[in-house]
């Protein structure tokens, strides 16, 4: 266990260490940005995308709202993302909707991050 531990964290590390080793690995994780993209977890399955549009377009002007689907039952796999035109917007909504309830179900949303993993691996 603690070795599988241990190799898990030097895996990070390696994938996520910059190269100057002046800068600290979470300085260099947090200053890359995020683009006007958020991912929004807890989705209700009987939520669309036009009920997620209308729960996000308070806080500025959604370009796109995507909840991911099982590709043969085209059922909801409780994710989504939604785009907004700025980054100021999609702050906005990070700060307010995290923890809110949309279809009778509390979310959480966080930044997507061009790179995240854990929601293409999800169900």
């Amino acid at each position: 266990m603690v070795a599988s531990l241990r190799e898990m964290s030097k895996s990070f590390l390696r994938h996520t260490s910059h190269p100057n080793p002046y800068i600290p690995t979470a300085h260099f994780l947090f200053s890359r940005g995020f683009s006007s993209k958020l991912l929004v977890k807890g989705i209700s399955f009987t939520s669309t995308e036009e009920s997620l549009t209308q729960a996000f377009s308070p806080f500025g002007k959604v370009l796109d709202a995507n909840i991911v689907r099982n590709k043969v039952t085209n059922k909801s796999k409780g994710f989504g993302y939604v785009t907004f035109e700025t980054e100021e917007d999609a702050e906005k909504a990070l700060v307010n909707m995290n923890g809110k309830m949309v279809d009778q179900r509390v979310v959480l949303v966080d930044k997507a991050w061009p790179d995240n993993r854990k929601a293409k691996n999800v169900g």
